[in-house]
């Protein structure tokens, strides 16, 4: 009931969060095209995970620990606990701008709304730390009771941060239940490969892309381990495929990724010379889901 009624709520906000989140978008997209190194590392391509996601807990528990220090009246504690929260906030958000550039649609509104919480959140602790400061030994009742307000609403957008990832599956992998053991072989459903072009094809129930560089021939899925992209409307790049929507890249040999902003390898398959003619394909990403 609760839940239905919050997301009613998040809902309602797209009038105002729809616009305001392309515009966003378009301004953190110009500031990161020249540094795409530093947004691959905000995005966490090197660690194989979010690097937001990863973070966003570490202010929580540090401004809740703030809280529990003004309940028991450590005031320096409480003070130094607080502003070190704050710069973790902002550590967050900054890994988090990397990703609310690439969201889409319904998505990006619902990041929009996380993103201005947490902003008001960032402001309403900043009023709290400069009471605190300004007057170390007044009553605090003020300040703590603005903490109060500042964790309320650091928890709702945490919840809107949630629906982000589990609702709409905003960096997630795309194939997380599709990896499995090598699969058996299967014949594509496309005999002529042309050279260096993606192309898309069927083996078996998978949708798969395929690129010959001259007598080799490689296959990767064909949905975007990143955001679902249509990797045969891609281009080929250095050995790599690179998605259309976000630009991606996957090494063609291997599925590894090797450029953001996906942070997961792309299911490969071994190819093969199929008797008869044609070609034949296997599955050869692991078990572990991601990152083999």
């Amino acid at each position: 009931m609760i839940g239905r009624w919050l997301s009613r709520l998040l809902a309602a906000q797209a009038r105002w969060a729809r616009p305001f989140g392309d515009f966003n978008v378009r301004w953190l997209k110009a500031l990161f095209r020249p540094m795409r190194p530093i947004k691959d590392f905000l995005h966490g391509r090197w660690l194989g995970h979010s690097v937001h996601a990863a973070l966003t807990d570490v202010p929580i528990g540090i401004l809740a620990l703030s809280l529990l220090f003004d309940v028991i009246d450590l005031r320096s504690a409480a003070d130094i606990a607080l502003g070190v929260g704050m710069v973790a906030m902002l550590l967050a958000a900054i890994s988090g701008s990397a990703d609310y550039s690439e969201t889409d649609d319904d998505a990006r509104t619902s990041a929009t709304v996380h993103a201005t919480l947490m902003v008001v959140a960032l402001l309403v602790y900043l009023v709290s730390l400069w009471m605190r400061l300004g007057s170390p030994v007044a009553d605090r009742t003020v300040a703590i009771l603005l903490s109060v307000v500042g964790i309320s609403i650091v928890s709702l957008a945490a919840w809107v941060g949630g629906e982000v990832v589990y609702a709409f599956g905003n960096m997630v992998n795309r194939h997380a239940w599709r990896f499995s053991p090598k699969t058996d072989w299967l014949k594509l459903d496309v005999t002529e490969i042309p050279e260096g072009e993606p192309l898309p094809a069927k083996a078996g129930t998978q949708s798969v892309v395929v690129v010959r560089q001259g007598d080799t021939v490689y296959a990767l899925h064909a949905q975007c381990a990143h955001a679902g992209g249509p990797l045969p409307s891609g281009r080929i790049v250095d050995g790599c495929i690179e998605c259309p929507w976000h630009f991606s890249r996957f090494d063609l040999a291997t599925g590894r990724r090797r450029q953001g902003p996906t942070t997961f390898d792309q299911p490969h398959y071994e190819v093969r010379a199929a008797e008869g003619g044609g070609w034949e394909v296997r599955r050869l990403s692991g078990m572990t889901g991601q990152n083999t």
